[in-house]
């Protein structure tokens, strides 16, 4: 079963949300709805007709106008499916005409790669894109862990669903020592059941991990400084302490921890998103500077290699006429070859647009 968008099924996810980005109602008659996977169309249908009836209700004639023929444009949509596509639906009708009074009533759907798991109907100013935008952020998993010395969790982050994975207490004691017992000897008990605990997560994050190529790289948060002692000291293997990507000071552990985490690390997640883009136009660029041989830029030369089965990564820019994106995904996919899509918003990715927006990582030297 699939996990993750191709990068062609992220292009056109990409661009078929920011279409639906740029229309606007003047009201709350822009019809949003999203079936789940399995579940029953006739019940949707049945479901819309009813809220055609309850739309008669609404005031202004105008927005009830708009909302029902919204609705009955959609209705007519899905009676030509003849059952809920395998991952689900999202389907987006409403009137977009520019100017007020006219009528141009349009209707949009796509049967995601990646399995739909909500259902919602909502009449509103703009589309309700959000669930498709977190489709397009499940491409990247990163590896959390929220600690103090009290409670430890790890987690899995995809897009940005938390995916928790597991949770550890710790023996430690609380900072008010038992009468009888000397100052030394409790911060010698504290310390070692502190370093006992930092094995376990140590342990834990190892188990969780290791060896998982998918993780792009790991965030690690908590209240206080007890993260930064952990992660400095030699608890944690190399491999795993070079995938640490950022350091978080946060309010709470647990549950409510792993949520303050993602919040904060927005920055860093869009940074990692676009490092990876840059990552891939830096190889290419060094390889074109070493061993001009094994690398090749512009439609005519790309092509080429193509053909030849020479190219291991076809690096195209997003600029690029999507009929041609379409045609090269076929033929790299006769070869093995995989396509990555740039986007523009780098410098790296203006390089390739100034490149004649395709270039390629060859196999061998041509």
């Amino acid at each position: 079963m699939e996990t993750k968008l191709t990068s062609k099924q992220k292009f056109e996810l990409k661009k078929f949300v920011r279409e639906l980005e740029t229309y606007k109602g003047r009201h709350t008659e822009l019809v949003s709805v999203y079936i789940p996977k399995g579940y029953d169309l006739n019940k949707i249908i049945n479901h819309l007709m009813q809220e055609q009836g309850t739309a008669s209700n609404i005031k202004s004639k105008q927005t009830r106008e708009n909302v029902i023929s919204a609705l009955e444009k959609m209705i007519q949509h899905l009676k030509l499916f003849k059952r809920t596509p395998s991952n689900g639906l999202a389907v987006f009708s409403g009137n977009v005409s520019e100017k007020e009074g006219q009528d141009n009533f349009k209707v949009w759907s796509i049967d995601p790669s990646l399995p739909i798991k909500i259902r919602i109907y909502q009449c509103d100013k703009t589309f309700v894109l959000n669930y498709l935008r977190d489709l397009l952020d499940d491409e990247n998993v990163f590896g959390m862990v929220v600690m103090d010395k009290r409670e430890a969790n790890i987690a899995i982050l995809k897009g940005k669903t938390i995916i928790p994975l597991s949770h550890a207490t710790s023996n430690v004691p609380g900072k008010t020592r038992a009468g009888g017992q000397s100052s030394v000897r409790f911060a010698r008990l504290r310390e070692g059941a502190a370093k006992d605990f930092y094995k376990k997560i140590a342990d834990m994050m190892k188990e969780q991990f290791l060896n998982k190529k998918e993780i792009e790289g790991i965030l690690v948060g908590g209240p206080g400084h007890t993260k930064q002692d952990f992660v400095d000291r030699d608890y944690i293997t190399g491999d795993i302490k070079s995938k640490i990507i950022a350091m978080k000071d946060l309010s709470y552990t647990g549950e409510f921890g792993l949520q303050e985490l993602l919040a904060k690390s927005e920055d860093v997640l869009f940074k990692e998103e676009v490092a990876k883009e840059k990552k891939l136009m830096n190889r290419f660029f060094t390889i074109l500077a070493k061993e001009e041989n094994k690398a090749a830029y512009g439609i005519k030369d790309c092509e080429k290699a193509l053909e030849m089965g020479a190219v291991d990564i076809l690096l195209v820019s997003e600029t690029l006429d999507e009929k041609k994106i379409n045609e090269l995904e076929k033929r790299a996919e006769q070869f093995g070859t995989k396509v990555e899509l740039i986007s523009a918003e780098t410098r790296e990715g203006t390089q390739l647009k100034d490149f004649g927006k395709i270039a390629a990582i060859l196999r061998y030297e041509l």
